[in-house]
């Protein structure tokens, strides 16, 4: 019979769960998921299990291009071959890497299907797989629509297209960015990303125009944006929120057409970031609530569905931690910490996470937003915060900038070595 999704599933679903991996050589931990959160536990476990597990990393891109500091591509301040990074050393600690898909996983059996074929055993499961788009979230767009309107929220192919669109654009022209609804990857992500193809602009096409559509109210270091756009680029960047039509939008991509509010729109480029929910795998797999988000135990990372499966990242439901890079790498040290105490028996420390979020305005002008998280019952709480205050000196933000390049530096090392 050839193995299908279904009949996958189904032959999984009857078997009794794997055995325990007490009495075995080495667990299987196998890793979903090669960005910041899924290449940090591979990593880290590989480091620190001393031969006591096989890991596998299981991610199809050969070459991770970072969605952190993308926007710099944007803005003409890093090339795109500086946010690309390979697994080799992954590789050289040891780390099984398969460069394909997961199509189904069959939780009882503690099995996973592979897209080209194939099958793999598990005692421990981690995913860590990122984002999907929901489709008609913007009415009028859909991923097949991408080589028009690109989201270039998934860095690689699409940031590419999107710098060649806006250097491609008509002296005076407009550039359109719809906004995501929450919950979305890297909440300053769109506004740093517009303040990038602002700088970009005033190099090459000074009297282009930016209209930036956003269905929230508010957004992620509003003050700070709204108070660098007027410092940095007086007069380009026109935002409409809510009360101005901006959560009543239609695009048309062949006619590069946006409809505000019933009023049609031409515009030259359209980036459309559209809703978001975790990587289709966690839906599929039944790990979803009804938010297209993943519950989590917030002291272990643990699906609550599900003890044996670990996710974290974008794709979890993460309490007051944003779905940022440093988040997922910070909660991939609290999930190789309770995936080494499991393997030993032991116990695990208490979890603490931390994360930062850097945002560009201009060169040199940079802010940040941070915490400290502890778990609660119920979620990932705050218990200490901190935020780029408006009418800084340079040098505190110079400062900023240069904390961001070296925290590129250092978790793009802790990631892959």
């Amino acid at each position: 019979m050839r193995l299908t999704r279904r009949t996958f599933l189904a032959s999984s679903a009857a078997c009794l769960a794997a055995p325990a991996v007490t009495g075995q050589a080495r667990a299987q931990v196998l890793v979903v998921g090669g960005g910041a959160g899924g290449a940090s536990v591979a990593r880290h476990l590989a480091a620190e299990a001393a031969g006591a597990a096989d890991i596998t990393l299981i991610e199809p891109n050969a070459v991770y291009h970072t969605c952190f500091f993308s926007n710099l591509h944007l803005g003409g301040l890093r090339s795109l071959e500086s946010l690309a990074h390979s697994y080799d050393r992954l590789r050289g600690l040891g780390v099984t890497l398969i460069s394909d898909r997961v199509a189904a996983v069959g939780r009882e059996r503690r099995r996973v299907a592979l897209a080209a074929g194939g099958t793999l055993d598990w005692d421990w499961l981690v995913l860590s797989p990122g984002i999907d788009f929901v489709d008609d979230s913007v009415p009028g767009w859909t991923l097949a629509a991408a080589d028009l309107m690109p989201h270039a929220y998934k860095a690689g192919g699409q940031t590419r297209l999107l710098r060649k669109q806006l250097d491609a654009m008509p002296q005076g022209g407009t550039f359109c960015l719809v906004a995501p609804p929450n919950p979305y990857r890297c909440p300053p992500g769109p506004y740093e990303r517009i303040s990038m193809i602002a700088h970009r602009f005033t190099q090459v096409n000074p009297t282009a125009r930016i209209l930036l559509l956003d269905p929230k109210e508010g957004y992620s270091k509003q003050t700070l944006f709204e108070e660098g756009w007027q410092a940095h680029y007086p007069n380009m960047i026109e935002r409409l929120g809510p009360e101005m039509g901006g959560d009543r939008v239609e695009v048309r991509p062949d006619r590069m057409e946006v409809v505000i509010d019933g009023e049609v729109e031409k515009v030259d480029v359209c980036n459309v970031i559209p809703g978001q929910v975790a990587g289709r795998i966690i839906g599929e797999a039944g790990l979803a609530d009804e938010t297209g988000w993943a519950p989590i135990d917030p002291a272990s990372m643990k699906s609550r569905d599900d003890p044996a499966i670990f996710i974290l990242g974008d794709a979890a439901v993460a309490g007051d931690m944003p779905k940022s890079a440093s988040a997922a790498n910070s909660q991939a040290k609290v999930v190789t910490a309770v995936l080494l105490a499991e393997i030993s028996g032991n116990a695990a420390p208490p979890a603490r996470y931390v994360n930062t979020c850097w945002s560009l305005i201009a060169p040199e002008d940079s802010v940040k937003v941070g915490g400290t998280y502890e778990p609660t019952p119920e979620k990932i709480a705050s218990i200490d915060r901190f935020i780029s205050q408006p009418e800084e000196d340079r040098a505190t933000r110079l400062a900023t900038w240069q904390q961001s390049l070296g925290w590129y530096a250092g978790i793009t090392s802790d990631m892959f070595g």
